[in-house]
């Protein structure tokens, strides 16, 4: 596992080995073609609902689209029903926040860009359901850490980089950590406990738990 130490005052991360090798790989995707076409198969319904009802709220379209980067720093679309209004990225400086220490905060409470029907989505993690096409075309997996925003992974050390060792998931050890509203440097170590102790049972606690939270409505803001 990624062991956090103190040398002169600075954190260090040591890393051994990932643990995901060539069988489980194969293992995962196959995993992941199953589930994800019975979860497409029985969701349709749903998706078209969320499609009308966004069309209907506000100007734009249906489906939101934004280059994210995934395993091995490939780039790819990733996909999400849209939440915000259109023209939102470009306002993301507007009301973007930063802690005291200068760091970004990975997601932003009560975001004036998100339209109504977009909070209810967000609140059940529902704008995250066209990701479910990513994970069929082999951009994502269904568990693993979340695709970052190319230019914040400009911002990235080497070791940070570490996180893109493995396929880029819809939900991650991270995401069910509770801490969406911690600033972005902070999920770096659950990705990489992720990726050190990787197995498909972890993959099905962390999908089970995901599950749990969706149900609550305690999903993304």
């Amino acid at each position: 596992r990624a062991q956090v130490g103190i040398f002169a005052g600075i954190p260090m991360i040591g890393l051994r080995e990932p643990a995901i090798g060539d069988f489980q790989r194969f293992v995962k995707r196959l995993f992941d073609l199953v589930a994800t076409t019975a979860l497409l198969l029985l969701l349709w319904p749903l998706l078209l609902v969320i499609a009308i009802l966004i069309k209907l709220d506000s100007p734009g379209p249906i489906i939101f689209k934004q280059q994210r980067m995934g395993e091995n720093g490939k780039v790819f679309w990733m996909y999400k029903f849209r939440s915000m209004v259109v023209g939102a990225e470009e306002h993301w400086y507007e009301v973007a926040r930063l802690t005291k220490d200068g760091n970004v905060l990975h997601k932003v409470r009560d975001d004036p860009r998100v339209t109504r029907v977009g909070r209810w989505l967000r609140r059940w993690s529902l704008d995250e359901l066209p990701q479910l096409f990513n994970v069929l075309k082999g951009d994502m997996s269904l568990v693993g850490p979340r695709p970052e925003m190319p230019w914040l992974v400009e911002l990235y050390e080497p070791w940070q980089r570490k996180r893109f060792a493995v396929p880029q998931g819809m939900t991650s050890w991270w995401a069910i950590s509770g801490r969406s509203d911690k600033p972005l440097h902070l999920h770096i170590e659950d990705d990489l406990y992720y990726i050190q102790n990787y197995s498909l049972l972890l993959d099905l606690q962390i999908l089970w738990k995901t599950i749990g939270l969706v149900l609550k409505g305690r999903g993304a803001f």
